[in-house]
């Protein structure tokens, strides 16, 4: 079903409309708030806010972006707004932001490759460790495969800074895993 249809279905009350657009975009929105939120139980709960806010709402999607992009943006901002209600720092200078080590090492050696799941948990560990600008923007680039155009339509981040926290994202991931698994080859992180 594309969006146009879905967007008058949703709106005629049609259930299984309701249905299928949570479906489709239900992904989108658990990536961007779990990032954000970084806590389960309360991601479960804003992302079902999330939904009902985009129920309430269909009327006022205009069709000048994607239906995904918009949905992401109501994601983002109920996000931010959840974090500021719960006192959380949204934003720190980007010069500040220092990876931090959590105290344990990997016993593993170079010559002891982790395997694909080991190496998933510490990437993800390293990536909720950063600060939540960089994650949201991570995650929307890598996990959601969205474009500049669509990151910046959802945050309202400009173009270069968004190119700036995926490359300082970037770095910080790198330097994270290289923390926690110190005799790994610095070549295998490096990413394009």
């Amino acid at each position: 079903m594309d969006d146009a249809t879905l967007i008058e279905q949703v709106q005629a009350g049609k259930e299984h409309a309701n249905r299928f657009l949570v479906e489709k975009y239900k992904n989108l929105v658990w990536h961007m708030v779990l990032r954000m939120v970084d806590q389960s139980e309360d991601a479960e709960d804003l992302c079902q806010e999330i939904f009902l806010r985009v129920f309430r709402d269909i009327g006022k999607f205009r069709g000048e972006s994607k239906l995904s992009t918009w949905i992401g943006s109501i994601a983002y901002n109920m996000s931010i707004t959840y974090l500021r209600k719960k006192g959380r720092n949204i934003m720190i200078s980007v010069d500040d932001y220092h990876p931090v080590a959590s105290g344990k090492t990997s016993v593993e050696t170079a010559d002891e490759a982790l395997d694909k799941s080991s190496m998933k948990q510490i990437v993800h560990r390293v990536i909720n460790s950063l600060p939540v600008q960089y994650r949201t923007v991570i995650t929307l680039f890598y996990l959601e495969e969205l474009s500049y155009k669509e990151i910046e339509e959802i945050t309202g981040m400009p173009d270069g800074t968004i190119k700036s926290y995926l490359n300082r994202g970037r770095q910080a991931i790198r330097e994270g895993v290289l923390q926690l698994v110190p005799d790994m080859r610095p070549e295998v992180l490096i990413a394009k």
